[in-house]
């Protein structure tokens, strides 16, 4: 028989199959308290719990956008755009050591050689930017274990679709870097093919690639690279913003390049671009990022929807599948390789939100990238803005965690050292206000306020505007909370906060594909 804390009153349906439940917390006595002496006893001290919260936040001592992280011995270090780049060693503290698109940031060896005779190699195709400078965005570092060297792939670009993916060694993470070559040339049309590797490698008459203007409905802006190994140690390449959507390629080990596929149209695979995975018609999806993580067995690709300005409602989405190259679906079990409108298609991972102790508000998260570290643990790194700072943006790293169903969901907080408590907790330390944020399915500046409920002695929930039930499984950290006819899937755990609370979390998903959050402040 399956052990209950407390009583169950008038709920049916929430037994968890092969697993226990712990509905709450049992009295001093061995019986339950009713619903409504404990709403009123929850009620009565939760009018003055904001009074007595903490607030505050914390500077990461660094701005790097777009940022991938790559570990090297004991330290973490991240690149970004712009050639910004720092270190840490405790995920939450960076320190900078390369600033600036010039030849005085030492990131380079050579990414500049021949300025003063005309455009460099990197940028010989798309040229300047609009502001009379380079743009260099999105690298990502990884070791290539063949080459025994670290490789940086990165994007130089000077519009919306005329850039291109190069690549550059080091034999130390920190550089220099020595740019190599470039090998994904988009945005051209019939004018300008030739300043491509376009024709050498595709023939002299490559349509359907070119015409009269890019076809950047079906065909990729290349930019946002990042690299990857499978499951079965081959190397990969994703990468795409905006236009024709986000492709993949392999990537030869040996040498750093791409392995240019034959072309199969009934399985998207173009023989230069790779395989479209999923996006295109201009929607706004970018920065893709797959992990594969060996305890589910699945590949999870994330991305960045919106537009990158704190107003633009950037956020982070997530979409998985047991094959690296698709078909990648979300918690709904939709795919998004032809559609319209993107907003209800990927698991919503985060976006603009607020608890009671932060002095600020946290808008449009992304540029993400993830890993699992030595221990095991699951991290999501990207850059965060914030509300009243212009486009101010810091990184910011979250712990991951994996539900009972294999998706994954973050840790409302920034991470502080905290370890998921793998058998769980009781219905007594569950129990009692929380402090709930849904960061729904929208794209837009809108900010997800907390909402005040209880989670009830009974398995109910209780708020003003939301009414459900919820139902821990005992001996796991494992929760499901219902609100209205949704149920979401997640995890609990104890971490600190931005401003030095101690708190009770939890984060779950559900197949609408939003995810929860809820906080109880756990004051002395």
């Amino acid at each position: 028989m399956r052990k209950k804390w407390g009583m169950i009153l008038g709920l049916t349906g929430m037994m968890l199959l092969g697993a226990q439940s712990i509905y709450a917390a049992e009295a001093a006595d061995g019986t339950a308290e009713t619903t409504d002496a404990a709403n009123e006893k929850e009620t009565a001290g939760a009018d003055d719990i904001e009074s007595k919260i903490k607030k505050g936040g914390f500077t990461a001592g660094a701005s790097v956008h777009d940022p991938s992280v790559i570990k090297d011995n004991d330290t973490y270090y991240i690149f970004g755009s712009h050639m910004e780049s720092a270190k840490s060693t405790d995920l939450r503290n960076w320190t900078g050591f390369s600033s600036g698109v010039n030849a005085e940031n030492k990131l380079f060896d050579n990414l500049f050689d021949g300025e003063e005779d005309g455009d460099p190699a990197a940028f010989t195709y798309v040229g300047k930017n609009e502001e009379g400078g380079y743009s260099v965005w999105a690298p990502d570092v990884i070791y290539n274990k063949k080459m025994g060297k670290y490789v940086m792939y990165f994007c130089t670009t000077s519009s919306y679709v005329k850039s291109n993916i190069c690549f550059a060694t080091a034999d130390d993470i920190k550089g220099p870097y020595h740019y190599e070559d470039t090998f994904l040339y988009s945005g051209y049309s019939y004018h300008d093919v030739k300043e491509s590797n376009i024709e050498e490698l595709m023939g002299t008459d490559p349509r359907p690639y070119t015409a009269a203007s890019y076809d950047n409905n079906n065909w990729p802006n290349c930019i946002d690279p990042d690299v990857f190994y499978d499951e079965d140690g081959r190397m990969w390449m994703v990468y795409g913003s905006w236009s024709g959507g986000i492709f993949l390629i392999e990537i030869d080990e040996e040498t750093g390049y791409p392995i240019y596929p034959e072309a199969d149209e009934e399985n998207h695979v173009d023989s230069y671009y790779g395989k479209k995975l999923l996006g295109g018609y201009h929607n706004s999806i970018e920065g893709p990022h797959i992990m594969y993580d060996e305890t589910s067995g699945y590949y999870y690709l994330f991305l960045s929807y919106g537009n990158l300005q704190a107003k633009g409602g950037y956020q982070m989405r997530l979409f998985r599948c047991d094959t690296v190259d698709g078909t990648y679906t979300d918690a709904a079990g939709k795919d998004m390789y032809l559609f319209v409108e993107h907003k209800d298609h990927g698991l919503k991972m985060m976006g603009n939100y607020t608890f009671p102790s932060l002095t600020q508000t946290y808008m449009a998260p992304g540029g993400q990238t993830a890993f699992e570290d030595e221990d095991g643990k699951l991290y999501l790194v990207y850059h965060q803005r914030f509300a009243k700072t212009g486009e101010l943006h810091e990184p910011r790293v979250h712990q991951l965690f994996r539900t009972k169903d294999g998706w994954l969901v973050a840790a409302p907080f920034a991470t502080d050292g905290e370890t998921l408590k793998e058998d769980g907790y009781s219905g007594d330390e569950i129990q009692g206000t929380f402090y709930l944020v849904n960061h729904g399915t929208d794209i837009s500046d809108k900010v997800h306020k907390p909402q005040k409920i209880q989670l009830n002695a009974d398995g109910t929930v209780a708020g003003e505007e939301l009414k459900g039930k919820w139902e821990a499984e005992e001996g796991t950290p494992y929760i499901d909370v219902t609100l209205g006819e949704n149920t979401y899937t997640g995890v609990v755990l104890e971490m600190t906060d931005e401003a030095g609370n101690d708190t009770m979390c939890f984060s779950a998903k559900g197949d609408n594909n939003e995810t929860i959050w809820g906080v109880k402040y756990l004051l002395p």
